[in-house]
């Protein structure tokens, strides 16, 4: 447990990034996954998985999906979304302390050691590999609305689609 507790999470590493570039396919195929779980307070996999059915529009969200050119390529549009730091950082620990039983103080261990050295090398360059970028975290209701209406004009304007 204290192995992985001390493992670098943020790094692309740490994800299994060959098993969402699977599951990314086979929705794109049409086929239904099983999408694994992760229980964040034991630091693993749980041992529950998500059945997920596949629609026309689909929104594949992560800080690092930018970084593996397969995956990459599998996307139709790659979306950036740009939040201020401190803006990251405050949800951050509210999110860790509220869902995952952290501390402040681990969490803040945890931001500069690895989160913040990571952004730096990793999520921060990945801005040039999006096709859009949009300021102001979600609170960007123009450009929210530009997105949607480019998925829409991609699966047809049929609400239910979406």
């Amino acid at each position: 447990m204290e192995e992985r507790a001390r493992q670098n999470f943020d790094h692309p590493d740490s994800f299994d990034t060959p098993l969402l570039i699977e599951h990314v396919r086979q929705l794109r195929e049409g086929n239904a996954i099983d999408r694994p779980m992760y229980d964040f307070t034991k630091h693993r996999r749980s041992s529950s998985a998500v059945a997920m059915n596949p629609y026309p529009a689909m929104i594949l969200e992560g800080i690092l999906i930018f970084e593996n050119k397969a995956l990459r390529d599998l996307m139709e549009i790659k979306i950036f979304v740009d939040t201020d730091a401190d803006l990251r950082f405050i949800g951050r620990l509210g999110r860790d302390i509220r869902e995952r039983g952290r501390t402040v103080e681990s969490v803040v261990e945890q931001y500069l050691a690895t989160v913040r050295p990571m952004h730096r090398e990793f999520i921060e360059p990945s801005r040039r590999l999006a096709d859009v970028i949009i300021p102001e975290g979600g609170h960007n209701e123009v450009g929210i609305d530009l997105v949607i209406q480019k998925i829409r004009s991609m699966v047809g304007n049929n609400p239910s689609h979406i």
